[in-house]
């Protein structure tokens, strides 16, 4: 038996990457060397970007690149480039625009993309391309030739189409006074009215099959729904509308019922069969989206599963340093769902009679296998109908399921698992830093906010090098300079873990980030900032983006982040750049307020500047008035609890000192500040409003 003889990817530390060390294709990672090659040898690039969870990715490397006459076919035209696009959200973000301004419709991945060797610019892209004429589709050979020969016989035509790729990709960052506009809330309610009329009231989610979780959308709601919420008034749909889709979600197939966690997107408008691969994004989100509306809406359920989604990213996605893993494949065995599904035959051969009853009722057991003759578990009933049916105590009923799920679960451990990217990245752990620390204080659960502090705290020891952060790390190799995202989804992390939990060495360098941030990513001109920092690899674009993907935009957490801190520690500089960032997004924001809902909430702390309480006394009495803080479901509020013994220098927060008769909470509404509170009676009050 031969080995594989493998190509430059295999000195690689990606995953994706070492998933295709050993195709016959001659792959080159990104970099000068294989950019100037291509100029030198006039090919043109066939840039390959995906990432390992990617199920058509997968599809498309089995029957194309492992082909040995394709991957010649590709060694003789082009130089070919793989990236993974979690670890170079610059080059996905601007070939993925190339793409949609060059076929007019939404791209996704696989992304291939033929670029001009000179420059690198895009005169051809496409997603998946079979290796077989079908589907209406042009098979990936008759692609490649037709692209090779075009290339060298219309050199004109390419020219001019490129120029005017550069000329959409330069309008996209418009040049806008940031003083030319005045900045109110109208957006806010334009968002709710957008968001309802795109919401299925059937069965929850936005627009039809297929749904995606949208957390950020929900979250705007959420909060829209709080603002609401007074004595004399409550949006009484736009709580149905939440409570909808957040019960869909948790009980259908988008959420692994006996694991926990949730799944990419569902295939279908009913939220039945999922997508597998787990994103660690996806669950950072809604992770703290859940533990938000258990509070908001006094839900055991949410609490739930906030509490198991948690728990499983800690028992499957947090290595032992702390950092947290990337992604969990959607396949296993070479079948996309094998791991998760069930026959008839096996669920009854590990349960008892108690335990199938139960099931049957919960799980639809009698209806229909709902996946390729198996069983993808969802709940369609709930626990009191099953003990109604079956005649016995609701707890008895539970106590049936809870074994049942146990049991399955075990068993299920033994089967082969999905391959797990142990890629740690800076911007998603961010992100679940600020799940894992919401959840943690919502449920009052410290070992949430540990979690999330051992996360922090490896990026710190790993991440963070010569006071600039990287954007990944296997291993003990971190490497790239980091994007907007990960400095901003890491800040907004530290604040919220500031909530949970007061470190000062957090504060330190959330202060240290922010100033990083602003000297290296902000347009001091125009507003705004940039993907890439100023000293980034030159790249045809540089992005400014503004609009919600599957994760907040960078600009938008910016925005949030840096009027927060404004507030929080009466620093006009910081309250100026969020404004100037509302002023630079307020023309797309006006167009479109339901693309840009993270941009809304810092426009909501723009027009109704948040309270920031600052509670000041001993470490064990001041955890009591937390606590109460974290009873209450207030997004307009900013609360930290800093011991007495902090040994932090800040002006406005050596301001606030402790007091020698116990606690003391200093508040402040926007940049007004109240007579300091000593009661936690009085505190409590001021919950509630």
């Amino acid at each position: 038996m031969t080995t594989k003889k493998a190509n430059r990817l295999a000195d690689e530390t990606s995953p994706y990457l070492l998933q295709h060390a050993h195709n016959p294709v001659d792959w080159h990672p990104w970099n000068p060397a294989a950019l100037a090659l291509a100029k030198k040898l006039d090919k043109p690039i066939l840039l390959s970007i995906g990432y390992s969870a990617c199920h058509w990715c997968h599809v498309m490397a089995h029957e194309s690149f492992a082909d040995p006459t394709i991957a010649k076919l590709m060694n003789d035209l082009f130089i070919n480039i793989k990236v993974d696009r979690e670890q170079r959200p610059d080059l996905d973000k601007i070939y993925q625009t190339a793409h949609q301004i060059l076929n007019q419709r939404a791209g996704g991945w696989p992304l291939t993309i033929f670029l001009n060797p000179e420059d690198h610019t895009p005169f051809f892209a496409g997603t998946y391309f079979p290796n077989q004429a079908r589907h209406n589709m042009p098979s990936f050979p008759e692609v490649l030739q037709h692209i090779a020969e075009f290339y060298h016989a219309h050199p004109d035509a390419i020219h001019e189409q490129n120029q005017a790729l550069h000329e959409a990709l330069a309008n996209l960052n418009p040049p806008a006074p940031i003083t030319a506009s005045t900045l109110d809330s109208l957006p806010l309610d334009q968002a709710r009215q957008e968001l309802a009329a795109h919401f299925d009231h059937a069965y929850g989610g936005f627009g039809q099959a297929p749904k995606f979780p949208q957390p950020t959308n929900l979250q705007r709601l959420l909060r829209h729904w709080a603002a609401t919420r007074t004595d004399s008034y409550e949006d009484q749909n736009l709580r149905k509308m939440l409570e909808l889709n957040l019960h869909a979600m948790a009980e259908g197939g988008l959420y692994d019922q006996l694991g926990a966690g949730f799944y990419r997107y569902c295939v279908d408008e009913k939220w039945i069969i999922p997508h597998f691969e787990k994103m660690l994004y996806d669950n950072a989100s809604l992770i703290g989206l859940y533990a938000d509306a258990g509070c908001a809406f006094e839900s055991v359920f949410f609490r739930q599963i906030a509490a198991q989604t948690a728990d499983w990213v800690i028992r499957e996605m947090q290595s032992a340093e702390g950092g947290y893993w990337s992604t969990l494949d959607a396949d296993s065995e070479g079948a996309e769902g094998r791991f998760y599904t069930w026959t008839p035959t096996q669920i009854r051969s590990i349960l008892n009679n108690e335990e199938y009853a139960v099931s049957e009722i919960i799980y639809g057991l009698t209806q229909a296998a709902n996946f390729d003759g198996q069983w993808h578990l969802n709940i369609v009933a709930d626990i009191e109908l099953a003990a109604q049916k079956l005649n016995v105590k609701t707890e008895t009923a539970q106590i049936h399921l809870d074994s049942a799920r146990k049991k399955l679960f075990d068993q299920r451990q033994q089967r082969t698992p999905p391959a797990l990217d142990k890629k740690i990245l800076t911007a998603w752990n961010g992100l679940m830093i600020k799940g894992m620390a919401s959840a943690g204080r919502r449920l009052q659960r410290p070992d949430l906010i540990a979690s999330a502090q051992k996360s922090a705290d490896f990026i710190y020891q790993r991440l963070y090098i010569d006071q600039r952060l990287r954007v990944s790390c296997m291993g003990h190799h971190a490497q790239l300079s980091a994007y907007l995202d990960d400095y901003v989804f890491l800040m907004d992390g530290l604040l919220e873990l500031l909530q949970a939990q007061w470190r000062d060495q957090d504060m330190r360098w959330l202060l240290e980030l922010a100033e990083i941030v602003v000297e290296h990513f902000y347009d001091r001109q125009q507003g705004g900032f940039y993907f890439t920092a100023d000293d980034h690899e030159a790249l045809i674009h540089r992005p400014k983006p503004l609009q919600d993907e599957a994760i907040p935009s960078g600009n938008a957490v910016a925005a949030n982040v840096f009027g927060r801190l404004g507030h929080l520690l009466a620093n006009n500089h910081y309250l100026d750049i969020s404004e100037n960032v509302l002023r630079y997004a307020w023309q797309n924001i006006r167009q479109l307020p339901y693309a840009h809902c993270a941009l809304l909430h810092a426009l909501e702390d723009y027009c109704f500047p948040p309270t920031c309480i600052v509670i000041r006394g001993e470490q064990q009495t001041i955890q009591t008035w937390q606590e109460k803080a974290n009873d209450y479901y207030t997004p307009h509020i900013l609360c930290l609890a800093i011991p007495d013994n902090s040994h932090i220098q800040l002006p406005a927060l050596k301001q606030r000192p402790t007091h020698p008769a116990g606690v003391i909470a200093y508040v402040c509404h926007g940049q007004q500040c109240q007579a300091p509170i000593r009661q936690i009676e009085e505190f409590e009050a001021l919950l509630q409003k």
